[in-house]
């Protein structure tokens, strides 16, 4: 029988370990969505993963001016390819929702229709990209609107670095977060390692400020092969230093590199961070269909999980 991803991660000293993807295009062939999946597997026989992030890919063009890199093409419902992949790996699998775009009626019907339908049971809420625009339902109101329905989800949130260096609050947030129902956090994709340990120094010193034990914070790294690549992830509001860009524009091997960063990212961060307490994972992603980066992404899975594992076993060594 199938852990559940809370059974998975009930241990603080252990790592959890996952692998996010994106529906494929809403274009492609239902049987063509399955192959997709069966190929993704495949990629993936030689690792060691507890589970999938499948993302709910959404316009974002009204969060910044800039034109996004790569145009936007609707995908599948992720409720549909993230069943695909609990079936086909028997692995739990972690479904992201934007929850702006309808109603609290509309939302409740999609809570209800993904658990019984598609069997989800780990969600991560995600609001609007924008603090204006037409917001059919607040973040604030779909955390509200799970308490109405019966279904017990184990619900996550999404916290970002980047927030805390401008606004200093994210701390705050994460805490609000957990008493509206998160259980656990996915960051944005880490280039910018001071930026993450900022905030998750606070968030530690904030939970034992209020008694609190802190939740479960799974750190997305992924890697950076070109040039483009690095203006998708500037557009997506990831912090990359400009020295850690040059790094990654200047270098013979882009890939090598951004791997090398990602490495080093890690190191700095769980040097600083699993000292505090909070439990931590890791969520490996490429941002681009090239083949090159989904090949680096898997290497670079190999190579973070492998660090954390080691990190892991010390620090419950010198506990002996």
């Amino acid at each position: 029988m199938r852990k559940t991803l809370k059974e998975i991660s009930s241990d603080p000293y252990h790592g959890v370990y996952f692998i996010g993807t994106t529906p494929p295009k809403q274009k492609t062939d239902i049987d063509d969505v399955s192959s997709i999946a069966d190929k993704l597997l495949a990629r993936l026989e030689e690792i060691d993963y507890d589970g999938f992030i499948v993302y709910d890919i959404q316009d974002e063009s009204s969060r910044i001016d800039k034109p996004r890199p790569f145009p936007f093409m609707h995908t599948h419902d992720p409720r549909l390819y993230a069943k695909l992949l609990m079936n086909k790996s028997d692995r739990p699998v972690i479904t992201y929702k934007s929850v702006s775009q309808r109603n609290e009626d509309d939302f409740l019907t999609w809570l209800k229709e993904a658990w019984h339908q598609f069997e989800i049971r780990d969600l991560v809420l995600v609001g609007s990209p924008a603090a204006t625009g037409d917001i059919q339902l607040s973040l604030a109101g779909a955390y509200e609107a799970m308490g109405k329905q019966a279904h017990t989800f184990y619900v996550g949130g999404v916290t970002i670095a980047e927030r805390h260096a401008k606004k200093g609050d994210e701390h705050t947030r994460l805490l609000h977060k957990t008493s509206q129902g998160c259980e656990y956090f996915i960051t944005q994709a880490v280039y910018n390692a001071q930026a993450t340990i900022d905030m998750l120094s606070r968030y530690a010193h904030a939970c034992r400020e209020e008694g609190r034990k802190p939740q479960r914070i799974i750190l997305t790294f992924s890697p950076c092969g070109s040039a483009k690549t690095l203006e998708f992830i500037d557009w997506l509001g990831v912090s990359v230093p400009e020295a850690t860009s040059l790094r990654i524009l200047n270098a013979n091997k882009p890939l090598k590199e951004s791997i090398s960063i990602c490495y080093n990212n890690l190191l700095q961060i769980l040097e600083a961070c699993l000292p505090l307490g909070i439990p931590l994972g890791l969520n490996i992603e490429s941002l681009t269909n090239r083949k090159e980066e989904i090949d680096a992404s898997i290497l670079l899975y190999k190579l973070l999980k492998a660090t954390m594992d080691k990190k892991l076993a010390e620090q419950q060594l010198d506990k002996l």
